[in-house]
């Protein structure tokens, strides 16, 4: 709490300077189709412009034929792995598979089963934070914003570390595995400060060397540390699914865009930290469950499709909701025809709703996700097919996880901390100029005037 009651207040002078600055900083739309500027680095079409190279992972949403790109079914590869049989084959043999997945993303191939058990070892080892960090940082002034707590954190670790501004591979590998390791315990210890300064008691659990990291999520987070296993193995895909989604994502192309700078791995996180919390990106799930709590309020019947279509064609009319006019959870920048991440979310988000007793919910989000593409292909022109992705269903799954809101985005960041890592590597290892695009001036000059003639 700021000791000035008047601190956080938007006061009229502040006004009057916002003023100023949206009157003095507008740019006419017309002058990006005149100079050809590529907003958000994407064409008219949502190509995004190519802004590197990587071997990290590769999306596919187009296939070439007859000459031309025409839309296809999504498919994601890490490492040139389908992300499908990486989930499938985990899953075959009983046993996690985010562990198997940062090494894969980490080191470029499948671990023989000794690699793995090694590699989870490490990941053991280094799940544990300095003497009275947990005190001294994140007890401190908690926030109600779990994303900034893990920000401050992470930049607070590197006052712990003696060798933090060393960007040797050796050492960004160590310090990149610590991150993996610490960011379940960062953000739940964050979240469990934010609600004993709001009343509630606090447990801090330690974590346990031979859980997997979706089983110490659960057990660090619950009073009793009690969880089914396959809560943990859906936790565990959530964790899988999304570690990785190419370079040009918003928090990895600022993962690419920070280390080209030569800065130290702390500072390259919490940059990514700060992208992956817009709404645009990380907090995309969080709206889609809030919009179904919405959706469930007003509608008289979940089964009825006529009902439902209404609703979503206000939704998109900005009729309902928050009046933004979107569907949430519904379309991606690159997928089209499908997200695979959604595909393969939604069989195993079909077995949790059972367990759970929430059948009626479950068949709800079908019937969005098989009408809500029709209802904006109808409503809009779109220059492409629209699907359900990944956050459509994710939100539901830590709903039913009894996740609260709050740690939405920071367990989206627990599993992409691996991609990022993998990123920061692959910049590191291959680094060339600092990434530097070019903005045009568009602005008029003028000249100095004494302050006395102003």
């Amino acid at each position: 709490m700021a000791s000035n009651p008047n601190y956080c207040d938007i006061t009229p002078e502040i006004e009057v300077l916002a003023g100023l600055a949206r009157e003095n900083s507008r740019i006419d739309p017309e002058d990006y189709v005149k100079y050809d500027v590529k907003r958000g680095l994407r064409d008219l079409n949502g190509k995004g412009v190519l802004a590197g190279l990587t071997e990290v992972s590769d999306i596919v949403a187009k296939k070439i034929v007859d000459g031309q790109e025409v839309p296809c079914e999504g498919k994601l590869y890490y490492r040139g792995v389908d992300v499908e049989q990486l989930v499938g084959g985990a899953l075959k043999e009983g046993r996690f598979g985010f562990e198997e997945t940062a090494y894969l993303l980490l080191l470029g191939k499948l671990p023989t089963k000794e690699e793995l058990d090694g590699f989870t070892k490490q990941l053991s080892y280094y799940r544990s934070l300095p003497n009275n960090f947990v005190r001294d940082v994140i007890l401190k002034a908690p926030s109600h914003d779990i994303m900034n707590s893990l920000a401050r954190s992470v930049l607070n670790l590197a006052s712990y570390d003696d060798r933090a501004d060393d960007i040797s591979l050796p050492n960004v590998m160590r310090q990149c595995l610590q991150l993996i390791a610490l960011f379940p315990m960062l953000s739940v210890y964050g979240y469990q400060a934010w609600n004993y300064k709001s009343g509630s008691s606090l447990y801090i659990h330690a974590p346990r060397p031979e859980l997997s990291a979706a089983e110490n999520i659960l057990s660090l987070l619950r009073a009793d540390s009690s969880y089914s296993f396959w809560e943990a193995h859906v936790l565990d895909i959530c964790l899988t699914l999304h570690a990785e989604h190419g370079g040009g994502n918003n928090s990895t192309f600022t993962t690419h865009v920070v280390t080209s700078s030569g800065t130290d791995t702390y500072s390259c996180m919490a940059a990514a930290l700060a992208s992956l919390k817009g709404p645009k990106h990380g907090g995309a799930n969080i709206k889609v469950v809030q919009m179904f709590e919405d959706m469930k309020e007003h509608l008289r019947d979940w089964k009825d499709e006529d009902e439902v279509r209404h609703y979503l064609r206000a939704l998109l009319n900005k009729q309902a909701f928050d009046k933004a006019g979107l569907i949430y959870g519904m379309g991606h920048a690159v997928y089209s025809l499908s997200d695979p991440r959604a595909n393969i979310f939604k069989s195993f988000v079909e077995k949790l709703s059972r367990e759970k007793g929430r059948n009626e919910e479950y068949e709800l989000y079908s019937m969005v996700a098989r009408l809500g593409p029709e209802v904006i292909a109808d409503e809009r022109k779109m220059y492409k097919g629209v699907s359900a992705n990944v956050d459509f269903y994710s939100g539901f799954v830590y709903h039913m996880l009894d996740l609260p809101l709050e740690l939405y985005t920071p367990i989206f960041a627990m599993a992409r901390v691996a991609g990022w890592s993998a990123h920061r590597i692959e910049e590191l290892i291959n680094m060339g100029k600092i990434i530097r695009p070019a903005y045009k001036y568009v602005g008029t000059h003028a000249d100095y005037v004494p302050m006395e003639n102003r």
